[in-house]
């Protein structure tokens, strides 16, 4: 009777090592795993639920880019964020998309995943833009790109795109850092 329980376990050790090397080889992560994940559900808000994302009590740095995917000067400066973004987990970057909310499964998910954006995103859906553009800033023409960088007691803001990472960085460092 010991020794069939000796052997039993025995044989279960070899299937309990293989069953853990398979647990850690599908949590180890991937980039586009991350894009899956963090992109499988983006909400759609009007500016009344967009506003308090706007504004923060803490020290920490946040990022709001106003972008489009039919606006090439957004399409080319995503990749900059994204790459700040990845140097510097610390700061919290949300992607406020223009684009229709029709187009979140059929365009949107498909050009976050091909672009390799897994920075949060979410879509402004408010037709009465007149009331809420001055609410974001008061010089604002209404055009994108437009980025706000803040945080409690500082804040920076920005009707262009970034031509590099590098000058996102500078500037961040310019309103941040100053």
């Amino acid at each position: 009777m010991e020794k069939r329980h000796v052997l039993k376990l025995k044989l279960q050790q070899p299937l309990v090592l293989l069953v853990m090397f398979c647990l850690l080889v599908s949590c180890n992560n991937t980039k586009s795993d991350v894009v899956v994940a963090n992109n499988t559900n983006i909400p759609v808000y009007n500016f009344e639920q967009l506003e308090p994302l706007l504004y923060t009590d803490s020290n920490k740095t946040y990022i709001v880019n106003f972008w489009a995917m039919w606006c090439a000067p957004c399409v080319k400066e995503l990749p900059y964020i994204q790459a700040y973004a990845d140097k510097h987990p610390d700061v919290e970057v949300l992607l406020v998309s223009m684009d229709f909310p029709k187009d979140i499964e059929t365009k949107l998910k498909p050009f976050l995943k091909q672009k390799n954006i897994t920075n949060k995103v979410v879509i402004l859906d408010d037709a009465d833009a007149n009331t809420w553009i001055n609410k974001i800033d008061p010089n604002w023409s209404g055009a994108i790109p437009c980025t706000i960088i803040f945080n409690n007691t500082k804040r920076g803001f920005f009707e262009r795109s970034f031509e590099s990472e590098s000058d996102l960085e500078t500037e961040i460092n310019n309103i941040i850092n100053n």
